[in-house]
């Protein structure tokens, strides 16, 4: 018989991103807080700080990832006149945009202690600032553990 117990475990990963947009494969650190959880069945949820980065799932490989940098530049274009530069003259109206759009958090399950994805998918980490950056991601995760010595 399993004695389950509900558990929730939170830490915070840092990334280093060029300028963007400039993408990072995240699945190896986010599968080592899963493992420092000890959660064997619930969620992962995953926040990046601030208004110009984003996450997301992809398969992270050389041609995915200039189509999906070229389909980011699309989107919003830097070098259109954007509000927030007109205030803030940072030039990085289009940044907030394509972060805006794409996201800055993800949930994924976690299944037998480890993320569910599948076989070529993986996790990122999306800087879209016109300057490197140090990002802070937030994990969060939620769910059951066997009790210790109970199987």
């Amino acid at each position: 018989m399993s004695i389950a117990t509900i558990q929730q475990h939170c830490e915070t990963i840092e990334v280093n991103l060029a300028t963007g947009p400039d993408i990072k494969d995240i699945t190896e650190k986010l599968s080592a807080c899963v493992v420092r959880s000890r959660i064997t069945e619930g969620t992962i949820s995953v926040f990046m700080t601030g208004s110009t980065g984003s996450l997301t799932t992809i398969e992270y490989e050389p041609g995915v990832i200039s189509d999906l940098k070229q389909a980011i530049s699309r989107l919003a274009p830097p070098g259109l006149s954007y509000s927030h530069e007109q205030a803030w003259h940072d030039g990085n109206g289009h940044s907030h945009v394509q972060a805006a759009v794409m996201g800055p958090s993800i949930t994924l399950p976690v299944r037998f202690g480890r993320l569910r994805l599948g076989t070529w998918q993986q996790v990122v980490a999306i800087n879209h600032d016109n300057r490197p950056r140090k990002r802070n991601i937030e994990v969060t995760i939620i769910g059951r553990t066997a009790a210790p010595g109970i199987v």
